[in-house]
C-alpha cells in the first residue's frame, strides 16, 4: 500500500476540530440529558465515534460520491450523442 493510501485510511482530526467535538458532546449531553459529562468521557466518546462511526460515514460518503460520479459520467455520454448531426 503506498503511503498516500495508508494516509487516507488514517485521516486524523485535528486539534482545533477535537476541541470543537468533544464541546458539541458535552454540549449535548446538557442539552438532551440534563448531565454534566467530564473531559475524560467527552475524550472516550470522541474516539469511540472515530473508531466505529466515522469508518462508516467515509465509507458511505465514498459510495454516495462514486454514485455521483457514475451519474456525471453517463449524463457526458448522453449529451455527448445529441451532439450528432445526422449525416446523408
Amino acid at each position: 500500500m503506498t503511503n498516500k493510501r495508508k494516509s487516507l485510511s488514517q485521516i486524523k482530526l485535528s486539534d482545533l476540530q477535537r476541541e470543537k467535538l468533544k464541546s458539541e458532546i458535552k454540549a449535548f449531553y446538557i442539552d438532551e440529558r440534563g448531565e454534566e459529562i467530564g473531559m475524560i468521557e467527552q475524550m472516550q466518546l470522541l474516539e469511540l465515534f472515530e473508531e466505529k462511526l466515522a469508518p462508516v460515514i467515509y465509507n458511505k460518503a465514498l459510495d454516495d460520491a462514486k454514485r455521483w460520479y457514475a451519474q456525471m459520467i453517463e449524463n457526458a455520454e448522453s449529451d455527448y450523442y445529441v451532439l450528432y448531426k445526422t449525416e446523408n
